[in-house]
């Protein structure tokens, strides 16, 4: 199962939940656009602990 099927998964079960993906693969940041849905967001490796915490805020924070 990849990381979009579990958070589809997911979704199916509680559909307002956020989703952060993390991925160390710079083309996958490139088509974000194409992959994320509502509430979605995504941070590349490597990143800091404080950017980190800054994309869990954002996603708790927005409005389903």
């Amino acid at each position: 199962m990849t990381g979009r099927e579990l958070a589809d998964f997911a979704r199916a079960l509680r559909n307002d939940l956020p989703i952060l993906f993390m991925t160390g693969y710079a083309e996958n940041a490139a088509n974000r656009q194409n992959f994320l849905g509502e509430r979605m967001d995504l941070i590349t490796k490597p990143f800091h602990i404080d950017e980190l915490l800054e994309k869990i805020r954002q996603g708790l924070e927005a409005k389903p």
